[in-house]
């Protein structure tokens, strides 16, 4: 069969869609561009409505188009009526079972309706062949799940309970991605800083383990919620001194007013979130901070988004995801009174401005200097991508350097998505 994979959503998703690549290769099937399709498997997000509908209407458009479609991520564990309906004939791929697409497509030809496949637990994720969308970028994948629940949050529905996978495995994987020539390690899942509390292994421990693989390379640790981070701080912070940690800190803080985190049901309070940025910062000062904003959470005032306001502005963090709330299926804010749209268009626009404000001031305080970067992979136009120990990334144009090598450079110029610099030392 001729398969397209199109996939949306977060790091952990577009590693389970490298890992379905290569399961159709090793199938004996085909990987095509959509148009040439007979089979499009859509690996879906559902974090957002504007994202499940533009996902509910490719499931529909293909379908009358006689393409064939399998549906798989997070929706079908969530949304499996809302795909059906849109689709009588798609088939469903639950969220544990990426290793069975190879059996499902050899199944199809001979399957009468439609076929779904779920399984309990996560199956395949480590230690499995994998076609990478980027061949120095591996996406290791931590665990599946979570043991929280915030209000406005889908995923922990879709993904269930917190599993952590073996921390044996996962070094094991690591290890093979070194050893297959990848230069960056992006440690994923729905919330690093839970890994492990199933298990005897926390996440400090962990990286640990990973960072005495041998080999040039560097580990990104992916998103960490405040409440997670907080029983571990100081070991976490212990870890982080490894060289081959990015110094980089996602820390998703939703909002800056602790009278909508308590709505929001988040399990930490905004001086709690402070303390975490400052602990990093006292220790590594030129640490990159990523967080993530929710505007116009039921409930939430012209003080509360004042505060938040007033955060960017006191913590500048280099970059910030702004959602304007929209109700989820299956949480409980989904039935919580609603701000008005015009209200949060104009708090999304204000938070937006400030936020462009703070990052440029970021971006013009690193030209001029010289920083020691990590040759990370291939640039789009020419040269070479660069990150430095904080994972800020500069491009080099004029580069003819293997991934895997540390320089020194000058940074130049920046543009609105990286940096530029130039070799003074190799």
């Amino acid at each position: 069969m001729k398969v397209h994979i199109s996939t949306y959503g977060c790091s952990a998703s577009q590693a389970s869609a490298e890992i379905m690549k290569a399961s159709v290769r090793d199938s004996g099937h085909e990987l095509v561009p959509e148009k040439d399709a007979d089979v499009v498997v859509i690996n879906t997000c559902t974090v957002k409505y504007t994202t499940e509908q533009k996902i509910l209407h490719k499931i529909r458009s293909l379908g009358e188009k006689g393409i064939q479609v399998i549906v798989s991520g997070c929706m079908p564990e969530v949304q499996l009526e809302d795909i059906m309906h849109q689709n009588p004939n798609a088939h469903i791929l639950g969220v544990n079972s990426i290793s069975r697409l190879g059996e499902m497509l050899d199944s199809l030809s001979s399957a009468e309706g439609s076929v779904k496949v779920f399984l309990p637990e996560p199956e395949g994720f480590q230690m499995v062949p994998r076609i990478r969308y980027n061949s120095n970028i591996h996406i290791c994948q931590l665990s599946q799940g979570c043991n929280y629940a915030c209000a406005y949050c889908i995923v922990t529905v879709a993904r269930g309970s917190l599993l952590s996978f073996e921390p044996g495995e996962i070094v094991e994987d690591v290890r093979r991605a070194v050893e297959d020539g990848c230069r960056e390690i992006w440690l994923t899942s729905q919330d690093n800083g839970q890994y492990g509390t199933d298990k005897d292994v926390l996440l400090s421990e962990l990286l640990r383990m990973i960072c005495q693989i041998p080999g040039q390379f560097k580990i990104r640790v992916g998103m960490m919620n405040p409440f997670s981070v907080m029983p571990i701080l100081d070991d976490l912070l212990d870890a982080f001194e490894d060289g081959k940690i990015y110094r980089f800190l996602h820390l998703p803080i939703q909002t800056a007013s602790d009278n909508v985190l308590e709505n929001m049901n988040r399990y930490h309070s905004i001086s709690e979130a402070n303390t975490i940025v400052e602990r990093f910062r006292e220790r590594f000062p030129d640490m990159t901070l990523f967080t993530d904003l929710i505007v116009g959470y039921p409930g939430e005032t012209d003080e509360d988004a004042k505060k938040t306001i007033e955060w960017v502005k006191e913590y500048r963090p280099e970059k910030v995801n702004i959602s304007r709330f929209t109700p989820r299926p299956h949480t409980k804010a989904w039935d919580m009174r609603k701000i008005d749209s015009r209200i949060i268009v104009n708090r999304s626009n204000e938070l937006h401005e400030v936020c462009e404000s703070v990052k440029l001031g970021s971006r013009e305080s690193m030209v001029g200097r010289e920083v020691d970067v990590f040759l990370s992979k291939p640039a789009k136009q020419k040269g070479m991508m660069a990150r430095t120990d904080s994972y800020k990334p500069v491009v080099i144009p004029e580069c003819d350097l293997e991934p895997g090598i540390t320089c020194r450079v000058h940074i130049y110029d920046a543009t609105p998505g990286y940096f530029l610099g130039k070799i003074v030392e190799p």
